[in-house]
């Protein structure tokens, strides 16, 4: 790689990621926000929260990246072109495909990226948030009590506690427990607290009392010191983890288990899933080009190229939402998968086009044209 393509990848490559880091933090910001329900009414810890935000950021890199990509490439495009570095390029005798390689070639590599977290890295961390979400989500112990609310976590089973501090200590805590056999149990302490006995999880509960009323009308009263109140039995759960096309691979999307009822019921839907996961990587290429079209397409211009970035902007936005439309089509009209590979290729094709139509000024504009130098006539 020659002196002037390393400095042309680099002027690249700095925007590039900046507005990646920029882009993806913006978008894990609006995700957490979504997220803050897993801390507040289901009671986990940080360290939840942030392991599902951060699962969640390979599906968003994903999305974010060929639009950071065409937003770096026209800011530092931008700069060169009204600098004239470029036109210094191409006055040297630099051909057009010289002068657009190293962008090209930067945008070939996200999109090996992007392709290599579409196939492998986004199904296994999708996949590990649903478990985590699930677990989250059939944790009896950590939704057990709501201060000031009357809940049932399990059939048969009421909760009450008056207030629970930062620690999970739990104040004035009441429990209600019918038995099948028509008897009840009621349960009443001055604190409690979710702990784990081995590997099941108990409600320790000190300074109460227990009234058991049997089914013969007989009434029990003990007052205790400590008590355990096992939860283990109220855990049990048919409810399996269910994945979703966004979480499968490659392979179970195109090669889907048909003796499943499920997956042959959306045999479709995961057919559309597998065509997007190759797909998208190839708008990084598409915007790239876009982004070299509005600034080298053109002549050059002093004042700038606010019209041509914006007109461009808006092209690539429509390009992505009818990409976005093909692919909803897609899941239930299996032939318009073809066209998911047709908008990515077919709007790049223009745009290089668009590019190589125009021709090259070799000619570096200069804001006040050279002093003509008088002739000397001879004596």
């Amino acid at each position: 790689m020659l002196l002037i393509d390393r400095y042309l990848l680099r002027q690249l490559l700095g925007p590039t990621v900046l507005a990646t880091a920029a882009l993806t933090a913006v978008a894990l910001l609006s995700t957490s926000l979504s997220q803050l329900d897993i801390i507040v009414s289901q009671r986990q810890s940080a360290l939840v929260f942030l392991e599902v935000t951060l699962l969640a950021m390979p599906q968003l890199i994903n999305m974010v990246m060929p639009i950071a990509l065409l937003v770096a490439a026209l800011v530092a495009l931008n700069r060169l072109h009204v600098e004239q570095e470029i036109v210094v390029c191409f006055a040297g005798g630099m051909s057009r495909w010289r002068v657009i390689a190293p962008a090209l070639r930067l945008a070939g590599v996200v999109t090996l990226i992007a392709l290599f977290m579409n196939l492998w890295v986004q199904p296994a961390a999708s996949r590990q948030m649903r478990e985590t979400l699930f677990q989250v989500r059939t944790d009896l112990a950590s939704t057990l009590v709501r201060e000031g609310e009357f809940t049932e976590p399990a059939p048969g089973l009421t909760v009450y506690a008056q207030s629970v501090d930062n620690g999970g200590l739990i104040h004035n805590l009441f429990i209600h427990q019918t038995k099948d056999d028509g008897g009840a149990t009621t349960y009443t302490a001055d604190e409690g607290r979710v702990v784990k006995r081995g590997d099941k999880p108990v409600l320790l509960m000190r300074k109460g009392s227990n009234q058991e009323f049997s089914r013969t009308g007989v009434l029990n009263f003990l007052s205790f010191d400590e008590y355990v109140f096992d939860l283990s039995r109220f855990l049990e759960s048919e409810e399996m983890v269910h994945y979703k096309p966004s979480d499968r691979y490659l392979h179970e999307l195109f090669f889907p288990d048909l003796q499943q009822i499920w997956e042959k019921q959306n045999r479709d839907k995961m057919l559309a899933e597998g065509h997007a996961r190759l797909t998208t990587p190839l708008y990084n290429l598409t915007f790239m080009s876009f982004a070299l079209l509005a600034i080298i397409g053109g002549g050059f211009s002093r004042l700038g190229y606010g019209r041509r970035i914006a007109s461009i902007g808006a092209l690539a936005v429509t390009v992505r939402i009818l990409g976005f439309v093909i692919q909803a089509g897609s899941e239930s009209e299996p032939w318009l998968n073809i066209l998911q590979y047709v908008v990515p290729l077919g709007a790049m094709a223009l745009a290089l086009r668009g590019i190589f139509k125009q021709r090259v000024s070799r000619f570096i504009d200069v804001r006040k044209r050279p002093a003509r130098i008088a002739r000397v006539q001879p004596a």
